[in-house]
Parts: structure tokens; C-alpha cells; sequence
């Protein structure tokens, strides 16, 4: 029986253009995939770091770049951009009303304070890489090896602190020493990172003493109120008191000097007289007549120069004594009204 054997029979024409055609398509693929293989942008933010076989050879600036396809490989590094980590919550929806979720991570926010009390610390950490081979290769994860340090760092620092310290008067004082202190340890790892700023989102109580530790507050706060209105109270009143009692003190020790300098000269001036009137009584008699009509005459009104008679004084004058008055005679009429 009669076998067929294609081996040794030419293939079909059309079988022939396929074959072909596959080839020229395979080897198209082929091309197409070294050349998007081979070339790799690196966005103005970032620098592309080359690893040849895993073992770093060079750094890709911004741009379009060439690398080796297949034996050569590149991660991007954003050197430009400022980075950050979130703890105690994550930002679900950034824009202008951002939107945060907290539920899954209280672990990370929630902190013994070294009066022995729980907060719960809410914190960002704001970061820039500064060396990208340290970056990559110094440390193992270097994303989460950060957030470990923050952790760590932080919880050392609200551990030293009262839980009062830490929600009110104490916040700067404790972002400050967080960032010197992970700046601290990433420095030790040669990290590559540079903190830029850690940030106190928020602090509270835990939330089942959250209402207890409100009253508490509150009621600190009224302390704070009652005894700040009773110093100003008496910053008004003591004061006052004391400044009236010294002018009340200088006005007495006024007035007794005045007095003594007084008594004094009028001594002194009696002293005097009385030593004139024995040297000469009579003309010291006239001398002091004369000057007390000189310090009289001017407080009266009308002055009337008479004889020593003094007769004929009423009809020169016009007085009014007890409701009646006087009035000066008339030359044709010898009556005059009483």
C-alpha cells in the first residue's frame, strides 16, 4: 500500500507567503519590542538610575534615554518632587475638599505620653530625596524603612511629654524635635533623605475618655479664666489704691512743709516787727496803721474823706438800709422820705 510522503514534495505557494509572512511578523514583534525596550524617559522631577544585571552603572538624566534592552534595567527616582507619609490616616480624595480615612490605622497613632496617658497623634512627614544611590542601594525599602524611623521617633519624643503638653502648649516643641530626630537616625542609615517638615495634623484623646477629658479641659479653662480676671481685677485696683495713698502722702507732706515754712516766717517776720516797735514804738505804730489801710482801703467800695466832726455825711450819699431808701434832698423841697 502506497504511503504519502510530503517530505519530498514542494508546500503549496500560499502556504509558502504565510510562512513567510509569520516570520517578517515575528520578526517585526521582535524589533518592536527591543526598540520600546530600549529607550526610557525620565520626567524633569526625576533621574533614571541604570542597573546593568542588578549592579548600578549609571544615572539617566531628564529626557529621553538609551538603555541595553533586556540586560539593563531602570528605576526612577523623583529628586525634584517633595514626598510625604501619612500616620494615623490616609488621604482617600486630595483636592479642595480633601477626604481622609482613618479606620485600620489607630495603631499607628495611638501613644502612650509620659504621664501614662493615651493620645492618639495624627502626623505627616514631608521629605526630599537628596541622593538616589543611597536611595536605592544603601537600605532595603527605604519607603518603608522611613516610616518606621517616623514611628519610632515620634513615639520617643510624645513618651517624654505630658498628654497636655502634647495637645496644647507643647505641639511646635514636639514636630521640632521629631524632624531633628529622624533626620537623626535617617542620616545614620545614609538614607539619601533630607526631612523637610513634620506636621502635627491632630491630637486628641482616645475616643471613649475623649468626653471626660473635654470636661477636664473645660474646666481647666475656667480655672484659667477666673484667676486671669481676678489678677486684672487687682491690677486695676491695687495699683490705683497705692498710687492715690502716695499722692494723699505727698499732698500731707506738701501741705506740712508749707505750713512749717509759714509759721516759720511768720516768726521770723513778728521777730523783726517786734524788734522795730522797741527801737521806735510810735513810728512803728504809724508805719503798721498806714499799712494796714493800705491793704483795706482797696477791698471797699465808695470811700468818703469827712472832718473829724463828720457832719453833713448823709446827704452826700444814696443808701439803701433795711429796705428804705435814702435819697439826697431836694433843693426846692425840705421833706425827705424815710
Amino acid at each position: 500500500m502506497a504511503q504519502n510522503n510530503f517530505s519530498g514534495m514542494d508546500m503549496p505557494p500560499q502556504l509558502k507567503s504565510l510562512s513567510k509572512n509569520i516570520r517578517y511578523i515575528i520578526l517585526g514583534a521582535i524589533v518592536l519590542i527591543v526598540a520600546f525596550s530600549s529607550f526610557f524617559t525620565v520626567n524633569p522631577e526625576e533621574v533614571g538610575m541604570v542597573m546593568r544585571f542588578g549592579e548600578f552603572t549609571r544615572t539617566a538624566q531628564p529626557g529621553l534615554n538609551f538603555k541595553a534592552p533586556f540586560i539593563e534595567e531602570v528605576r526612577l527616582v523623583p529628586i525634584q518632587r517633595q514626598l510625604k507619609h501619612e500616620f494615623g490616616y490616609r488621604t482617600t480624595n486630595a483636592g479642595v475638599r480633601s477626604n481622609y480615612q482613618k479606620q485600620g490605622y489607630r495603631d499607628e497613632s495611638l501613644m502612650l505620653t509620659g504621664d501614662l496617658n493615651l493620645a492618639d497623634v495624627e502626623w505627616v512627614v514631608q521629605y526630599r530625596v537628596t541622593d538616589p544611590y543611597n536611595f536605592l542601594f544603601k537600605i532595603r525599602n527605604p519607603e518603608q524603612t522611613l516610616r518606621d524611623m517616623s514611628e519610632a521617633a515620634m513615639r520617643q519624643v510624645v513618651g517624654d511629654r505630658t498628654v497636655n503638653e502634647v495637645l496644647t502648649v507643647g505641639r511646635a516643641e514636639v514636630t521640632l524635635e521629631a524632624q531633628n530626630l529622624i533626620q537623626e537616625l535617617a542620616d545614620e542609615y545614609e538614607s539619601g533623605m533630607r526631612i523637610e517638615q513634620v506636621v502635627l495634623q491632630d491630637v486628641n484623646p482616645p475616643d471613649p475618655v475623649k468626653a471626660s477629658f473635654n470636661d477636664v479641659n473645660e474646666a481647666q479653662q475656667q480655672k484659667e479664666t477666673l484667676i486671669n480676671e481676678a489678677k486684672s481685677a487687682y491690677n486695676k485696683v491695687v495699683p490705683r489704691a497705692k498710687g492715690e495713698a502716695q499722692e494723699t502722702i505727698q499732698k500731707a507732706e506738701g501741705y506740712a512743709v508749707n505750713r512749717k515754712n509759714r509759721a516759720r516766717g511768720e516768726a521770723s517776720r513778728f521777730n523783726q516787727l517786734y524788734r522795730e516797735y522797741v527801737k521806735a514804738p510810735e513810728v512803728t505804730k504809724r508805719r503798721i496803721y498806714l499799712e494796714t489801710l493800705e491793704e483795706i482801703l482797696p477791698k471797699i467800695g465808695n470811700k468818703i474823706v469827712t472832718d473829724q466832726n463828720g457832719s453833713g455825711v448823709l446827704p452826700l450819699l444814696q443808701m439803701q438800709m433795711d429796705g428804705v431808701k435814702v435819697n439826697q434832698p431836694n433843693s426846692n423841697s425840705n421833706q425827705r422820705n424815710n
